[in-house]
């Protein structure tokens, strides 16, 4: 079981969109799902050169009380600073009400 205390920050949830614009041009939006209090646990960065500029990546870990609904489609925003979810994972044993958010944050930026 997860204690309160550690659910110490907040984190939204984002779903993409994809629209049309006038002159045909996909629009990408993203639109808030849910905003939920999170144990967040900073896990590696790293920092390399790709594409003629150096690149920075940071893994992350959030855990959240079980909930249904989210994807591996979604991003998560923490910090104003989107996270691309790699893995869903549920809890077991003693964390079986709770859900690991595997993200990372950098090349892609949640796009």
């Amino acid at each position: 079981m997860i204690g309160a205390g550690k659910l110490d920050q907040r984190i939204t949830f984002q779903q993409k969109g994809v629209t049309k614009n006038a002159i045909g041009e996909e629009v990408v939006t993203w639109s808030d799902v849910v905003t939920v209090w999170a144990e967040v646990v900073p896990l590696r960065g790293r920092e390399f050169y790709a594409a003629n500029q150096t690149q920075q990546v940071v893994d992350v870990r959030f855990r959240i009380r079980a909930r249904s609904g989210l994807t591996n489609d979604m991003r998560v925003l923490w910090k104003g600073a989107p996270h691309d979810i790699t893995a869903l994972i549920p809890g077991t044993g003693p964390w079986a009400d709770s859900l690991e958010i595997m993200a990372s944050n950098g090349v892609r930026n949640g796009r």
